[in-house]
């Protein structure tokens, strides 16, 4: 399962975890809107990727593209669970569009007086 996408506002960005020789990997949260509770989901970033949230900070607005993934696993006395990992593969900022700067002439001292009417 792949290519999902969803909008937040990034609540927590953790460090780089190495977790062996071969495996990295940064996790974050992001807060998104959902009815009347907002949900904060955790996303996980591996390898190279690590550094793509590097230009973000908390607060800022997202658009998170991520894998869903799943495995399962067997503790040492034979019970068997399943994880779930939401992999992000690219963030992006918000493209909100900025309102043209308006500039209201503000009148000089004096020139009242110099004005025909």
């Amino acid at each position: 399962m792949s290519d999902f996408k969803v909008e937040g506002v990034l609540k927590h960005i953790g460090d780089t975890v190495n977790v062996s020789e071969k495996f990295s990997k940064r996790e974050f949260v992001l807060t998104v809107p959902h009815d009347q509770y907002p949900q904060h989901v955790s996303f996980q970033l591996t390898q190279a990727k690590c550094d793509n949230i590097n230009s973000f900070s908390v607060g800022q607005s997202v658009t998170v593209s991520f894998n869903l993934r799943g495995r399962e696993w067997t503790s040492p006395q034979g019970e068997v669970k399943y994880f779930n990992t939401l992999e992000a593969w690219r963030i992006e900022g918000a493209t909100a569009q900025s309102a043209p700067e308006v500039i209201e002439a503000l009148p000089i001292p004096g020139d009242e007086e110099e004005l025909p009417f």
